[in-house]
Formats: C-alpha cells, structure tokens, sequence
C-alpha cells in the first residue's frame, strides 16, 4: 500500500516523518499527472499546492478550522487528503467535481470558482464565530493564481484587519500566475518581498509577548509628556524603515495585519513552522508561500503560456493532447478577427480580465501590444474603464466569460449603458460550458443583459455570422453591444434562405416551398445563436409528422426585431429556443414584444432551468435539461394537436386574421 492510499482523512498525517512527507508529495504528484491526464482539468496549479496543502491539514483542524480555497480549482490535493482518492471520473457525470463541493465532503466550505472572494467569506465565517462563542476556531484562507488582482480581496482585507483579535491566516500562494502571468502593481511588489527572511524574525513578530512589549512602550512613551512623546515619534519612524528594510512587507503592514514570510512554498518544515506561528498568534496573519506552478512535473513548466493551468485529455509522459482539436474553436474566429479589426481601425482596443489567451486576445497583443489592456481578475473595473476609454475616442472590446460578466452587471448597466458608451463586450462560453459546473456556465447573460437600456446583443450561429456581427457591433459607438457564443469548435456554416428588411436571417421552410406564404406554416422555431442546428433538426422531425415550420436566427437578439411579430402573427405557435435561463429569458421577451404588437399567437420559450447545474458534457447536460431537437419536435407536435399547454391556434382559425394583427 502506498503513503497516499493509507490518507483516509487529515488526521493520518499527524504521524509521518518529514522524509514520508517526501514521498508522500511525490506520490500525489505521480497521481495528479496520471489521472488529471486522462480526464483533463486544473493540473498545473494543483501540482504547485502539494507541500502548501500537506501543511495546513498538519496544521490546521479542518474542517473544524474551515480552509476556504479562492477560485477552488486548486483543491485537487485537498480533496485526496480529505478521503477522495477516486479521480476516474473527475470532471464526469456523476464523478468528482472539479472544484469544492459540500455534497461531497465536510471539509468543502465554498463551492463558487468565481475569483477573489474567499477573503470575503473568511470575513463572514469568522464574525459568525466570534458572535457565537466559537472564538478558538481559525479561518483559513488560501488566495492566489490572480485573485489578489480583484477589488474583492482587498476591500474584505480592510474589513478583517479592523479586528485584531479575529482568528483568521490568510495564505498568499504566490506563483506570480493566474492563468498567465499576473499583471499590475500588486504583482510587482509581491515579486519584491521574494526575499530570504530569517524564521526566526516571522517567529518574534507573530509572538504575542512581542505585541504585549510594543504596547507598554509605546503607551510608556506617549504618557510621558512631550520629552517621551517625541522619543516615541522617533523610535517608531525607526521601527517602520528598518523592518521595511529587513521584511519588505509594507503593502501588508498598512492593511493592520502580521506578515509572515515570503516561505518557500515547497519546503515542508519551513511551511508548517510559518502556518503554526500564523495559528498560534490569534490575530488576523498573512503567511506569504511562494510556489511554482506545475512544480515537479517539466512539461507544465516548460508550456510558458499558462503553466498547464487546466488540460484536456493528454499524454502523462509528453503533456501532448491525446485528441489534438480538429475544427476552428469560436474564440479562434474572434481572435482573428479582432486582430483584422485592429490592424484596419486604431480607435480599437482590447481589454481582458487575466485571460488574454483563453478569450483570444493574444493575437491582437503580438501585433499592437499597447492596445491591448488586462486588468487582471477585476470586471467592474474593467467595464467601468471601457466606459472612460470611450468618453477618451476609443472603441473598448471588452472579452469575458460569459459567466464572469455577472460580477460587472452594475458597471455595464450604470457606467456604459446610462452613459450611452459605445462599448462592444464579447461573451466566450456562454450557455451551459459543461465539466466546470455551476459557477462556470455562461446561462445568466441573455436574462440579465435584456433589462439594459439600448444595449444591442447578438448570438452568432456560425463563423461567418460571427465575423459580420462583430463588424457590426464595433460600428456602433452610442450604446453598448455584447456579442455571445459558446465553448468549444464552431459547427458547419448555416446558410439563409433569405435576409428580411431588419436583419433576420431565414434559415428554412419546410412542407410547401419557399414560395408559400408563411401563414400556411405552423411553427415559427426562433433559435438563439448557436441553437440553429437544433432548431434546423427539430423542424426536420416536425416534417416527418406533416408539421410545417418556419426556422429564423434574429441575429440581434437585443432589441427584439420588429419582424417577429409580423412572422408570429402568421404561423400557428412560436417557439424560441436558447441556451440562456427561460426565465426572463429571449423568449419571455419576444412574448412581450408580440403582446406590445397586438398578437396573441402562443409561445413557448425553451431555455434552461433556472437552477445551478451539475457539472457533465455539454451533450449530458442539454439532453438532461430537454434542450434538444428531439424533446423541442415531441412537445411542438404535443402543442399542434392540442395536447399540451401552449396550445397551438386551430387550424380552422381563419389565418387571415392574424396576418396583419401586429399592424392594428
């Protein structure tokens, strides 16, 4: 039996020597690599938290004192010393989850791989002990890979440092990375404390006794008239430039709370005696590890784009892929045509939020490297300064993920759309993104972005849809645009059949002809950008049950094309189908549209729960949730015959008289 399979749980670690420990670090590692290898997921950072992890379980009593992981990706360790050594199926239906998850363990606290809010909920948990009585419990916090770039982390840090008595140790793991390397003033002055520094300095400085000396001093001093005031004045204006010359640590110091550090992140003994001085001072501590990302394993450290931060199916020996990519992945098209873009126009700019390559941005940085901004992990503010670069002359594209446009809404809604800034925001993996989970899907957007005032919003259905409408949208310099596509490979090119006077592309008509005027159709399908080829295979299935349909893709989505209501008016039931939430979705939005219009033909919107969803493929996922053309032509053809709610309008219901409702 090797080290690790006899790790049940935390407490089986008290009892190994430092040379176990060894091994045992290795062994995970040897692990991570294999398995992560064949299910893909977040390799790099995970093998740079092997030692770090094996010190706070020795430290530290989870899950009576909860460690809360910032982002959680890196919790891979965490989930084998916590009795979770089945990865076979990480990432899979029913399997694993990639990040921590409270219904698979205790010692799981904060599920949302959402950035820079762990400091937050340490704020949070720790009041909740004091007020509670449970004042001897320690909050954990391990914050890294970018999240100190957010705004979150620091206004949680002021918080926890107005109390000198919360029992909170807050571990910086500072690989300098988030998905590449970490960008701003932070970053520099975190690569300016990696220093040697005595232990036994962090030792004297997190000892109380030290605290308890430096009051009676200073309160000596300062009682003492205007002779020991002065001296106090002098000695502490000492103490400040000296231990900012011997610990550079002043960023910390200013915050009211003991820096520990910087400790070698890989160094066993030196990482437990740094966390137990941390523990054992009973204030508010910031321990500060410096770690390599994919430490140990060459190919993670030879891939200088991301350090292998997340991967798919590889090779454990090479780090090659085992199913190199065949087909043009959606953020390739946009990458490229950004760059186009930016060569043609120098008012263009990009913006990114610590994901310059994921959201493919790097294209337009290798050709115009100053037009290119990331601001690492910080949305609001990345939308807040895309509304100043406009009011500047610029035209900002700010690309995100989908799901991370959330922690920006308010800046969009009051910064760019109050003030009519012509901003385009470009949303990657939006819809259900699969493996990652709940936090990860990008199915908020479209319910959310339909309450902006003058926002204009497009799903693409294909490449060449995706080219013409950013073209578009960066055309528009009054009000802001959001262009929205999902993960993974574009589909086959999905021609128009024809283009109506507003911009709404005619995708088919079945049963009669093209030349058959629309009322003699009964389904108007309104599909949602990449929803086309569902909705083209679910009119399919329609035909073969003597069901005529009409398929449309409005292209624009935001605000609704006047067309629809005149098409709605004219066939039997409308259906809109989207990869967003139904509630409050596109199609809620069009059926207010058609009631404004005066048309009352049925309509059914097929999107997504409004719940959190597991995390499976994107094809488990949609067949779970009845998003697929299958499901969309049994409930339509329930609906034609009368059998389920919305009930499509009779057949004998003289079609001419709702021809030209919307022009009452």
């Amino acid at each position: 039996m090797t080290l690790l399979e006899r790790i049940n749980g935390p407490e089986d670690l008290e009892a190994l020597s430092q040379q176990e420990l060894l091994e045992l670090a290795q062994e995970i590692r040897d692990f991570l690599v294999t398995n992560v290898a064949a299910t893909g997921g977040h390799l790099g950072p995970n093998l740079g938290v092997v030692e770090l992890t094996l010190a706070l379980h020795r430290v530290f009593d989870s899950p009576r004192d909860p460690i809360v992981f910032d982002t959680g990706h890196q919790s891979y360790v965490h989930k084998l010393l916590t009795g979770r050594q089945d990865f076979t199926t990480l990432r899979q239906e029913g399997g694993l989850a990639g990040y921590p998850d409270r219904r698979e363990s205790e010692h799981d606290v904060v599920e949302s791989s959402h950035a820079s809010s762990s400091l937050s909920w340490a704020d949070g948990i720790s009041r909740a002990f004091g007020m509670t009585g449970q004042g001897d419990r320690t909050v954990v916090v391990v914050v890294g890979d970018g999240a100190m770039t957010g705004g979150m982390t620091w206004e949680a840090a002021n918080n926890i440092a107005g109390d000198p008595d919360r029992r909170v140790v807050i571990v910086v793991n500072d690989n300098g990375r988030s998905y590449a390397p970490t960008v701003g003033g932070l970053a520099r002055q975190l690569h300016n404390l990696k220093a040697d520094v005595q232990q036994g300095v962090d030792a004297v400085r997190t000892d109380r006794r030290y605290e308890e000396l430096l009051t009676t001093v200073k309160d000596g001093l300062k009682n003492a008239g205007p002779i020991g005031q002065a001296a106090y004045r002098g000695l502490h204006g000492m103490k400040v430039g000296l231990k900012d010359v011997v610990v550079p640590h002043g960023l910390f110091a200013d915050l009211g709370m003991k820096y520990v550090g910087p400790v070698d992140g890989h160094d066993q003994e030196a990482l437990e005696q740094a966390l137990r001085n941390a523990k054992n001072f009973g204030g508010p501590v910031i321990v500060h590890a410096i770690t390599e990302k994919g430490h140990g394993y060459p190919p993670a450290l030879a891939d200088e784009a991301d350090m292998f931060h997340a991967v798919g199916t590889i090779n454990p020996e090479t780090g090659q892929p085992m199913k190199p990519s065949s087909g043009r992945s959606w953020t390739a098209v946009f990458g490229d045509e950004i760059a186009a873009i930016a060569d043609e126009r120098e008012d263009i700019v990009g913006v990114t939020g610590a994901m310059l390559i994921p959201v493919g941005l790097q294209k337009m940085q290798a050709a115009h490297p100053d037009r290119v901004v990331d601001v690492g992990i910080a949305e609001q503010h990345a939308l807040t300064m895309a509304a100043g670069m406009a009011f500047g002359g610029l035209h900002p594209v700010v690309a995100l993920y989908a799901t991370f446009l959330n922690r920006g809404f308010d800046q969009l809604l009051m910064d760019v759309a109050l003030h009519k800034a012509g901003v385009t925001v470009v949303l990657d993996r939006s819809g259900v993104t699969g493996p990652d989970g709940p936090s990860h899907h990008g199915m908020w957007d479209l319910a959310l972005l339909q309450i902006v005032p003058g926002l204009h919003l497009a799903a693409p259905r294909d490449e060449p849809s995706l080219v013409e409408q950013l073209r578009e949208a960066v055309a528009i310099n009054n009000a802001p645009t959001v262009i929205r596509y999902p993960k993974g490979n574009v589909g086959p090119q999905i021609p128009a059949v024809e283009r109506l006077e507003d911009g709404v592309d005619v995708l088919l008509r079945t049963g009669t002809g093209e030349e058959v005027p629309d009322h003699d159709r009964d389904v108007l399908l309104v599909s949602v950008g990449s929803m086309a080829e569902v909705c083209l295979d679910g009119a399919a299935r329609l035909e073969a049950h003597g069901v005529t349909a009409t398929v449309v893709d409005p292209r624009w989505v935001l605000p609704v094309p006047s067309s629809l209501a005149r098409l709605a008016g004219n066939h039997r039931i409308v259906v809109v189908v989207e990869d967003g939430v139904r509630s409050g979705g596109i199609g809620s939005l069009v059926r207010q549209s058609l009631r404004d219009a005066g048309v009352d033909t049925a309509l059914n919107e097929v999107g997504l729960p409004t719940e959190f969803l597991t995390h499976a493929s994107r094809d488990q996922i949609l067949q779970r949730v009845g998003l697929t053309a299958q499901r969309i032509a049994q409930d339509t053809l329930a609906s034609v015959l009368g059998t389920k709610v919305p009930y499509a309008r009779p057949v004998d219901d003289s079609a001419e008289t709702h021809t030209h409702v919307g022009e009452r």
